[in-house]
């Protein structure tokens, strides 16, 4: 397979994007794996759709490819959460047909975009984040996949986008995975963060949705997503700025919310805070979340977290703390909660996948300081951490059913 410029019509190179960290000297990325169906030999981006293991992959390496590196040799124990550049990305197009043409893997690296495409000019995309894990065997383990799936089909038809099926979605996510499979760290040491984009490439000059779409997934290594790690971060309330209003799009992850919380969140790290805590912005009192995750308080046996009712993004990590935490003997209540209630909590955490569990030490709120468990990590927040990120890990066996092995 030739790469370059693609039958997609978009420019596809190996280069280091603007302002990206150099990369190690390293041998050149290996060629896409294969997988063995039926002993026969197929590349895994000519397979059609339902020749393609659609639960469990059960892939062995080409032989070029298991000639290289087995795990890159990176800083893992270094790592934060920032683009790390691996081998390959998967891409696809849709035209006015709202069908996706068959993927295909393309080296990393930039993509051509017309000026007037609808994601440049009217914010027409979304992106997912799910992560892959190593297990101590040398196998990889995905956590939900589906839900990411399921997630950007509702995200798709807010935004009056067509989206993959689930099992195109999953398919390219086990590809992505598969040819990057020497960027998943170690055991413990990080995950692989798996980013899938959809958004409006094709060109449209009035507000109207674009008339093509590409849907690219890349991947990079990654560690902690804040420097403290498994530690409390500091949160101030913000009651002026506000992520999302009631009608809009704040219960889908477009690209539109995360640019919205940029000020205030520099704001709030120029002071010396992790991050912001965001309220309601009708009653100004109400919880609604982090700039990119979801807000749990502790009163007692009680956890309870903001509903999701339209404001609100329905977190994957979010819904697998909330069964986890009832599995556990939890009362936990999805309602409204008021700021009052956040103050006077026990315990305060958030959870996300690129933080998957964050305990809170402190928060801020109209210049007054309440802190949480003398600044230490929580007895609720480390079990809950402890129990997802075991079964994320492969570490302990899997009883709610949520992982996906690639072999």
């Amino acid at each position: 397979m030739e790469y370059g410029v693609a039958s997609h019509g978009a420019l596809l190179a190996a280069a280091p994007l603007a302002g990206q960290r150099p990369r190690l000297p390293l041998s050149p990325p290996p060629s896409p794996p294969s997988i063995q169906i039926q002993n026969r030999l197929y590349s895994i981006s000519s397979l059609p759709l339902k020749a393609r293991p659609v639960r469990r992959c059960r892939a062995s390496v080409a032989s070029n490819y298991s000639q290289t590196s087995e795990i890159v040799d990176l800083d893992w124990e270094n790592l934060g959460f920032g683009l790390v550049q691996t081998d390959y990305m998967y891409i696809t197009k849709c035209g006015q047909d709202g069908k996706f043409s068959e993927g295909e893997l393309v080296p990393f690296g930039p993509i051509a975009l017309n000026p007037s495409s609808g994601v440049l000019n009217y914010g027409q995309g979304l992106f997912e984040g799910l992560k892959a894990y190593r297990k101590p065997d040398g196998s990889i383990l995905l956590f939900r996949p589906e839900e990411n799936a399921l997630r950007m089909q509702t995200g798709a038809e807010r935004m009056c986008m067509p989206a993959p099926s689930v099992e195109q979605f999953v398919d390219a996510v086990k590809q992505t995975v598969l040819a990057n499979k020497r960027w998943v760290p170690p055991t413990g040491k990080g995950s692989l963060y798996i980013r899938p984009l959809l958004m409006g490439s094709g060109a449209v000059l009035g507000l109207a949705p674009a008339p093509e779409y590409t849907f690219i997934i890349f991947a990079s290594p990654v560690g902690n997503y804040f420097k403290e790690g498994l530690a409390p971060i500091n949160l101030i309330v913000e009651d002026k700025f506000h992520r999302a209003t009631p009608g809009g799009t704040g219960s889908v992850k477009t690209i539109g919310n995360y640019a919205s919380v940029l000020m205030a969140q520099k704001i709030a790290k120029e002071k010396g805070y992790s991050d912001v805590l965001y309220l309601d912005v009708v009653h100004k009192k109400y919880l609604e979340e982090v700039s990119s995750c979801n807000i749990f308080v502790v009163k007692g046996n009680v956890i309870s977290t903001p509903a999701v009712k339209g404001t609100i993004l329905p977190g994957i990590t979010r819904k697998s703390i909330i069964d986890v935490a009832v599995s556990k003997g939890f009362q936990v209540e999805e309602r409204l909660v008021s700021v009052d209630e956040l103050l006077d909590a026990d315990e305060v955490f958030c959870t996300g996948t690129a933080v998957v569990v964050s305990p809170v030490g402190s928060i801020t709120y109209q210049g007054k300081r309440v802190e949480y468990g003398h600044q230490g990590v929580g007895v609720v927040s480390q079990q809950l951490y402890t129990s997802l990120t075991s079964l994320q890990m492969g570490q302990t066996e899997d009883w709610m059913g949520w992982t996906m092995q690639l072999n």
